[in-house]
Parts: structure tokens; sequence; C-alpha cells
């Protein structure tokens, strides 16, 4: 039986243009239900591989090359950033250190040693002057037989091999110091030395040291200089500003081992030299007065000694000087360094009568022949004063007598009695003493002395005759001075001339009239021609003077038994002083009259002559 199908409906048929359109955009027409065809499968599937690529970092996508770009971005910024920040902190902020640091690894700073200043005596010898030598320093980076270099400057400059081995061996610096301030003649013979044996790495600089043509003399007062050329003690300390100059300096440019490069650039600022200076002291009369003082400490079996020059007219000081004194090669004993009579306090002793009897006589209240009747014992506060002779009864005598005596018992009479505490507080006070008498020179002490608020019922008639202070004996000096120019206080000083230009040391206020002065050097006379002071006269000299024998506080309390400080200030011609000399022994167990006495007379014959001083007579 045949069957018969229905016939098949065909599907409209789209244009070829619709259908072309259609493969075109990649799609098919399915019919639902229907999976797809495996061309139409494939295509997907590397679709969908291709994107998940493209989101991941660095994807070869639109999407994964904008985010792997953005990461690498960030991270070139952040290095970016801090680079520019370190660069930043060098040149801003540690800019100057680096460079400093650059400049000084490739240049090399000398020293141009300024020339100090010299020093002459007031007749023009030098006693102190700058002289030309050198410094010598070692690089030890180009240093190859370090045994060779140490044995070679052994062979020259002494010492111990050992020792220049430790300064040739490090290898962190291209720079040490060998020796300063060599003598010119050593160091070319050492340079010879190196040459012949063919060693390296020992250099020389231009340098100056001190050196004092009379040796030692006067060392205590021009004091010394150090390695650097820079004064320490004395007048080499006080006038080191005026001396000294301004150094100059060389900067070189070097290679890497320190070694100056030839050729390369350099920079010098040449020195400025020291001022020369003329002081008061006469050398001759110096080389005397140390001389003599330092056979009286032996003699008189002294601790120490001191004595002083000066023209009382000027204050200049012709010769000053105190044992121990000073030497250049042996600087051990720093205590030959301090003049004693300018830096340590003594208890003057009698030499102080002579301020006691001119204050009264400045007041009116006596003159040199008036009589007192002066007892055997003065009770003094809760004490009594004697008098050396051992007098044991009261006695008439005039003030002129009291001084040609010395007698202690007269003085504090007179101090208590007649001129009285206030009036003669203000006396002492205008003589200066108890104050800095502005000497040009360190280490000036200004003393112990009681103002008249802190006196008690003993210090007035102490002071009388020398006891209950203690003061340097350049303030006695000063106060002779006065006496001796018609009242007037002086300066003592040594500058006499700077440079060019004479320097002016203005007088000081009036201590007494210049009547007073006059009566009291007459009395002063009598005391050297006929008193304790006899041993002091010259032959055909008019010599005007005291004797002093102070006793010496003991540190228990009270006073040492048998040691003083013997004493005698005077000045020739009295009529018309040229020179005055302060003589003094420390800690002695002799009288002034017998011993500094005598050391004064060795010592104003030695001045009177040097400085042609004529006889009066």
């Amino acid at each position: 039986m045949v069957m018969l199908r229905s016939p098949r409906r065909r599907r409209a048929s789209r244009p070829a243009s619709a259908r072309l359109a259609s493969v075109r955009n990649g799609s098919r027409h399915t019919r639902p239900g229907r999976r797809n065809h495996p061309e139409a499968s494939y295509d997907e599937a590397s679709r969908a591989r291709y994107r998940l690529r493209a989101s991941r970092p660095g994807g070869s996508g639109s999407g994964g090359a904008d985010h792997g770009l953005s990461i690498t971005r960030r991270v070139f910024l952040a290095l970016f950033g801090v680079v520019a920040a370190r660069l930043g902190f060098l040149q801003l902020i540690d800019g100057a250190n680096l460079s400093a640091k650059a400049e000084s690894q490739r240049t090399n700073r000398i020293v141009l040693h300024a020339k100090r200043g010299t020093i002459f005596d007031r007749n023009g010898n030098v006693l102190a002057m700058s002289e030309e030598c050198e410094t010598i320093y070692a690089n030890p980076k180009e240093i190859e037989d370090p045994s060779g270099v140490a044995s070679a400057l052994v062979k020259v400059l002494g010492g111990e091999k050992q020792d220049y081995m430790d300064l040739i061996t490090p290898a962190d610096t291209t720079f040490v110091y060998i020796k300063r301030q060599v003598d010119q003649e050593l160091a070319d013979e050492l340079k010879d030395l190196l040459a012949e044996r063919e060693l390296s790495g020992i250099y020389y600089l231009a340098d100056t040291k001190r050196v004092y043509p009379y040796g030692s003399v006067a060392a205590q007062v021009l004091g010394m200089v150090n390695v650097d050329g820079q004064g320490t003690s004395g007048l080499e300390y006080q006038y080191n500003d005026l001396l000294t100059g301004t150094d100059g300096e060389m900067l070189v440019e070097t290679g890497l081992t320190g070694t100056p490069i030839a050729g390369g650039a350099s920079h010098v600022t040449e020195a400025r030299n020291g001022t020369d200076i003329v002081i008061s002291l006469d050398v001759d009369l110096q080389q005397a007065c140390e001389s003599i003082i330092k056979e009286a400490v032996g003699t008189y079996d002294a601790d120490s000694g001191s004595v002083m020059v000066t023209d009382p007219h000027t204050g200049e000081i012709l010769a000053a000087c105190s044992t121990p004194l000073a030497d250049f090669s042996d600087l051990s004993d720093e205590a030959a360094l301090n003049l004693k009579l300018v830096s340590s306090s003594f208890e003057p002793g009698s030499v102080f009568k002579v301020l006691t009897t001119s204050i009264g006589l400045d007041l009116g209240l006596y003159t040199p022949e008036t009589v007192f009747s002066v007892p055997a014992f003065y009770k003094v506060g809760d004490d009594y004063v004697t008098d050396d002779d051992g007098r044991d009864y009261t006695e008439d005598m005039s003030v002129r007598e009291m001084m040609r005596r010395s007698s202690n018992t007269a003085m504090a009479m007179l101090v208590t009695e007649v001129i009285g505490a206030e009036a003669f507080a203000e006396g002492v006070d205008r003589y200066g003493i108890g104050h800095l008498t502005g000497i040009d020179f360190p280490g000036e002490t200004q003393g112990l002395v009681r103002t008249p608020a802190e006196y008690d019922g003993s210090t007035a008639g102490s002071m009388a005759f020398g006891q209950a202070l203690a003061i340097p004996m350049v303030q006695i000096v000063r106060a002779y001075g006065a006496v001796a120019n018609g009242g007037t206080l002086m300066t003592p000083h040594f500058l006499v001339t700077k440079g060019d230009e004479d320097v002016e040391w203005p007088a000081g206020d009036r201590a007494v009239s210049e009547e007073t002065c006059a009566l009291e050097t007459d009395i002063m006379r009598t005391v050297v021609a006929e008193g304790t002071g006899k041993n002091a006269r010259i032959e055909g000299y008019d010599i005007a003077g005291k004797t002093g024998t102070g006793e010496q506080a003991s540190e228990d309390g009270g006073y040492m038994a048998g040691s003083f400080v013997a004493s005698l200030c005077g000045f020739a011609n009295a009529g018309d002083p040229e020179v005055l000399v302060y003589a003094g022994l420390n800690h002695i167990p002799h009288l002034a009259s017998a011993s500094a006495a005598n050391v004064f007379h060795d010592v104003m014959s030695q001045a009177v002559n040097i400085l042609g001083i004529s006889p009066s007579s």
C-alpha cells in the first residue's frame, strides 16, 4: 500500500544578501533545541581563552596591557622618588660636608709661620728673635723602606729608632710630624743622607723658632714661647698679640697619596710678621743682678731672693729677677718662671716705716726732729711690741732717730697715738698699698691688706712697722719711687716702644707732697749713713734707703722663729735720684743690716757703674 506523504512545506528562503550578511557577522540561525554547529563552538572557545589571557596582568589584550603598565609605572615612580630624595639630601643638606671632604682629600694646607717680633733691650741689644729653621714631616704612604728611613733619622736627629718607626709606619695617614723647628744645618744634613741612600717619603716645611742671643739672661722676664710660636709666660705672653703677627697659608693640590701635584693649583696667603718691641731692661745690669742674687741666696741661707732696679722718675724697670732663675735649657722648675716681686706676697717689715713716717710728715703732725718719749714695750691689741736692740727702758727719740734705729715700738706709738688709724689707713691707700700697680707682667697679685672697716685693735699698730699685711714687693718699689720723684706714683713697666711708636705711661696719683718727700729722703740718708743701712754705703754716692726685717707668718699661727724677709730699698743720688734698687732675701735667719744691705750695696754699685751715674761728691 502506498503511503502518500503530505507535501513538505518549504521555508521561505531569505535573500542571498541577507545570508551573506549573517555569515559576515559570524552568526548562524539555528533552530531551537539543536546543538550548535562544531565550527561555531570552536570559534567561541577560542574567543573565551583570548579574553582570559587578556584580563591577566601583562596580557596581550587592551585591558591586560593597561593594568600591567600601571603597576610598572608605580614601581618606577617609587624608585625615582627614592633616588630624588637621596640626591636632594646629598645636595641640599650634606653637600657642604661632602664638598669639604673632597676638598681636603685633594688639597693640602701648609701653614706659613709669621716671624715673631724681636725684643730689644733699652740699648738696642737683641734679647729675643726668630730664626729660620725647618719642620720635618713624613708621608708614610710613600715610605718604601721604613727601617732605612728610621735609621737615617736617628743618625741625624738622634733619638730611638722605634720611636720613628711608630711615626712612619701607620698606613692610614699621609702626614705626620717627625720633628718641629730643626736647625737648618741638621735639616740639610738629613736631606743629603736620604738622597744618598735613595730613601723617599720625608718632606720639609719652612719654619721659625725663638732664640735668645744672651742665653738664659732675663729668661724669667722675657718668658717662654711654645713650639707653635705662642708666648706662655713673661713678656712673651704679656705682649703675645703684638709679637705674634698673623700666620699665612699655602693650599696645594695633591694626588691620591697626598703628594703635591707638579703644576697643580695652589693659593698662597702671605704671613704678616709680628711687631718688634723695645723694653726697659739693660741686659748688662740684668746679668749682674742675676749673678749677685744667686750667690747671695747661698751665702745667707735664703730660700729665695729678689732684685728690682728702676728709674724712679719714669717707672721703667732696668733689671728684675728672683730665684730660682729660669733656664731656657731646663723648664722643669715652674717656680723659676715666677717673678716673686710681682706674684708673691710677703710681710714687708721695716721698709714700711718710710710710708708710716711720711704719712705723719705730710699731715704736719711732726718733723724729722720732733722728739717723742718711746717706751721699751708698747701694747698693740693683746700683744706687746719690742725693739730688736733689747732696750728695756723708756727713751726720748726724734723721728729721725726712730728711723735710724728702726724702732718698732716708736712706729706703733706714732700710728696709735699721733697719726690715728683712720688717717694712717688713708695714707697707706694713697701709696697704692693693697692695689695692683699695673705692671705689664703676668701674674700680679694685689696682696692682703685690711680695709679700715676690717681693722681690729692691733691692725694699725702692727702695720706701722710692716706686719699684719702681706704684699708683693713691687708695691714697695712703687711707693719708694714716689718718695724719690717728689710724691707721684709711677707705674712700674717694661715696654718702651712697639714698632716705631713710643709707649706713654701716664703719671699716677700723688701719694704725698714734694716737701714731705724731701724730708723723708733726708731721714733715709741718715739710715744709710749712720743706721741699719750702713753696709749699703757706696763711696762718693748720696744714697737714701731703709732696711726691713719682716717676720714671716707660720701656717700654724703666729710667726716663725728665726725666719725673716730681709730687705733694703733705696735710691741714688738722693738729691736727684736716677736709680732705685730693691734687694730682698726670703726666709733667712739674718737681719737685713747684715745681709740685704750687703746685697743692695753690690747691686747699686753695678747699677751706677753700668748706667753711668756720676758720684755726688
